[in-house]
Formats: structure tokens, sequence, C-alpha cells
């Protein structure tokens, strides 16, 4: 009988085994923590979060809303714990990060096929993996130097790097509410978002400092790449003095109830638990030193004398040039018993890497069972997602699901209706496929 070791808890991590293991075969997962921790992670469970604790919109005009649609279809595990471990977040979908690790810890380790080893992986030559028919490195994008260095001799590489910035987190209690207000944009009687509204004068000030700012250095042998969808706020300052105004600040469609009238920007942050105790800043991820970001951020109307809970950091990302080194089912080039799923690979965000997980473990049960299970059309989120790492570039970089990797529609379309083709599309295709490959 088959048995595949996987390789990190992380989210990918997790739906690769559960996916294995509704297949009945025997999963052994292997998890670093508690007894090693990377830079960016807390907490002893599987599936943390470690970025923002959003998994973002859920609408069907968009890549991502299409893509938790197929996951949900594949029955998939941390799409069932996102909807119990649900926070208000407007049109998005934001978890309690605690809560959502407990669920899905709770569900790998109560699995008759799983079992969850608490060991650091370091090396491919490890004897404990001798036995294993199938390897899947679900590291991540923070994996530990041994092993990171024995996938890189397995591919003959250099690393390839990039920079994640993670917001920091404040006390709702230490928000001064005499200036902060409630309310999601276009939406005044939401309470999911606290809003901190500001001034030109206000702005203006913020940026120059946000600007003048110390800032943690990268080691010199470091290649300092920033993820352009996950970019520090003071890297975006320096684009433009106007750039945050357009982005994150932008203040359309958020009314300060004080003076019923639009302020020049507006900090939002967003609430990272049910009982809404703790808040993120929404936008704010950044590399600035502790010290600069409590002076800097304090600045912000209403966060005079905030309390902060996490402070902001930024750490590493290591993934492999996908088009050069995987095949088509994600296995190495170089040695087809080992399969890569997840961050590492080159997808970029939260759904992305637990998506490709999913489909690495539903396409290795299939070929358990002698059967072999193609890869959605383009046209669908998830198709589109595996496209990109295959797909030979001259510069390969992390990508999210968007509507961009998707193949053009073959009409043309109003600006206005194009992403609900898109959608609509995505969603025929991807039933279409799954009655003919997954319902059988």
């Amino acid at each position: 009988m088959d048995k595949i070791a996987v390789i990190g808890g992380g989210l990918a991590g997790c739906e690769c085994a559960m996916q294995l293991a509704k297949a009945e075969i025997q999963v052994v997962l292997y998890e670093m923590k508690p007894d090693k921790y990377s830079e960016a992670h807390h907490l002893p469970g599987l599936a943390e979060l470690v970025c923002s604790n959003s998994l973002r919109s859920g609408e069907l005009n968009t890549a991502i809303g299409v893509l938790k649609k197929e996951m949900e279809a594949l029955d998939s595990v941390l799409m069932k714990a996102a909807m119990k471990a649900r926070v208000p977040a407007g049109s998005a979908l934001a978890v309690d990060r605690e809560v959502f690790s407990k669920l899905v810890t709770e569900e790998i380790e109560q699995n008759e096929f799983i079992t969850v080893v608490r060991k650091e992986i370091t090396s491919f030559d490890d004897p404990e993996l001798v036995d294993f028919s199938k390897i899947v490195v679900c590291a991540g994008p923070l994996a530990s130097e041994g092993l990171t260095e024995s996938l890189m001799s397995k591919i003959g590489e250099q690393r390839l790097y990039f920079y994640d910035a993670i917001a920091p987190i404040v006390s709702r209690d230490s928000v001064n509410m005499d200036v902060a207000f409630f309310g999601s944009r276009y939406k005044p009687e939401d309470d999911d978002y606290l809003n901190c509204p500001m001034t030109e004068e206000q702005y203006n000030s913020f940026i120059k400092e946000l600007k003048e700012g110390e800032r943690v250095v990268p080691r010199e042998f470091e290649k300092e790449i920033h993820f352009e969808g996950c970019l520090p706020i003071e890297e975006m300052a320096d684009r433009g003095d106007m750039t945050l105004a357009f982005g994150p600040l932008k203040p359309v469609g958020l009314i300060d109830p004080r003076t019923e009238e639009q302020a020049y920007a507006v900090v939002q942050l967003r609430a990272e638990n049910k009982d809404k105790t703790a808040f993120n800043l929404v936008g704010f991820q950044t590399k600035l030193k502790y010290p600069e970001q409590k002076r800097i951020f304090r600045m912000i109307p209403g966060l005079e004398d905030v309390e902060f809970l996490r402070m902001g950091s930024i750490h590493r990302n290591t993934y492999v040039n996908a088009p050069e080194v995987l095949d088509e089912k994600l296995a190495l080039k170089a040695d087809s018993r080992i399969h890569l799923a997840g961050q590492i690979t080159g997808v970029e965000g939260y759904l992305e890497s637990a998506a490709c997980g999913l489909w690495v473990g539903r396409m290795l049960a299939e070929q358990a069972k002698g059967n072999e299970l193609p890869a959605p059309p383009p046209e669908t989120s998830m198709g589109a997602l595996l496209g990109h790492l295959r797909e030979a570039k001259k510069n390969f970089q992390p990508s999210n699901v968007q509507f961009g990797l998707m193949p053009a529609l073959k009409k043309r379309a109003p600006k206005r209706v194009r992403k609900e083709l898109y959608g609509k599309r995505a969603m025929d295709l991807f039933e279409a496929w799954f009655e003919e490959n997954i319902k059988k």
C-alpha cells in the first residue's frame, strides 16, 4: 500500500494530507513546530496564518472568489474551517487565526489515516523518508535552511528570494474612539472595519516620516525582491507621495459620521477575531524597525496611544523556478518521487497555496488507484494557477490567482462586465471538468 510523506503542516500540507487521507492513503505529516519556529511563525498549531487574517474576496467576479468555490467543490478542509472561524470583514472572508489553526489541527490529528510527527526534516537523505513511495514538500516559503539546501542540491540552482512584510496588530481598547469610527466602504452601518481619518496636513506629515523612517536591512548575500501584491507601506510611499492616498488609504466611500464629510485619507483597521478585541492595520505590512513603527504609526489620528499586540515585520520567502524544475505533476524533474506544493512552487497567497496542496493530494490519490487526474482547464482559477507554474518565463515571479493568468475571452465585452464573464466561464468549465473527472 502507498505511504506518502508530507513535509510541512501549513495550509498546503494540511490540505494535501487530508485529500490523501480521504482516499485512505496512509500519510505521515512532518511539522517542525513546536520544537523549532521560523522567523514568522508563533502558534504551535497547524495551518498558521502568518501575515493577514484575510482570505480575500468571495465575489464571483474575482478570481479568488471563484477559487473558493472550486475548493469547496473539491471538499477543502481549510474552506470548512475558515467558514467556522469567520469574523466580519464585509464581502471578504477573514478568520480568527487562532480558532482557524485549532480547527484544522484537530481535524488532522483525529484522522485515522494521518500520523503527525513533530520533527524537522533537514534532508531528503533522512532515513525516515526511505520507505515512502512519494514525498510532498509543503514546507512553504520559510523552509528551514537544511531542507532548502537539500532541495537546491536536487535542482542545481541558487536560491531565489523575495520578501514578505507583515502588518501590525493593535488592541481595540487602545484606539481613540473619539477620532476613529466604524464602517465599511459605502456601508456606514457595518462595523467590520475601524477607520482613522486624516487631514491633508496629517497625511503629508505621515508620508514624510514614513519615507524617512529607519528600515530593516537585508543581509548582504540576500537579494531583496518584494512581491508586488504585498509591498511594505514605506515602499509604496517611496513611489510617490499620493500612492497611499489612491491605494490602501483611499477615503472613497468612508464618511466620517462626526463631520459628515469624506476625509483626505483614511487608515482602515480590520478585526482579527470574533470579539473584535484586536485589529490589524490594513495594507500596513512594513519593514520599519520596531521603534520606528511605534513612533510613525502613532502619528495616525486615533492611534496616538495605541497598544501594539504584534509589531509588523519582514521575512524571507523562498521559491523555485517552477517551469524550469517541476513537471506537470509538480514533481521535481530531477527526482519524480519528490513533489512540491504551496508557496514554495511560486504561487502566492493563502488560498492559492492551499489549492496547490489540494490538487497535488487529489492527483496523487488518483495515481495510487492507477488513474490520471488532469489539471482543471486554464480558464478556471485552479487551472490558471497551475498553468502559471508551467509556463516558462524569462523572470519567473510568484503570483496570486487573477483573471490575467487565464486565456483571454473569445468575444469583445464592455469593461464593466468583463470580470463577470471571466468568472462565469471559469465556473462553467470547472463544473464540466468536475463532472468528468471527480464526480464520475
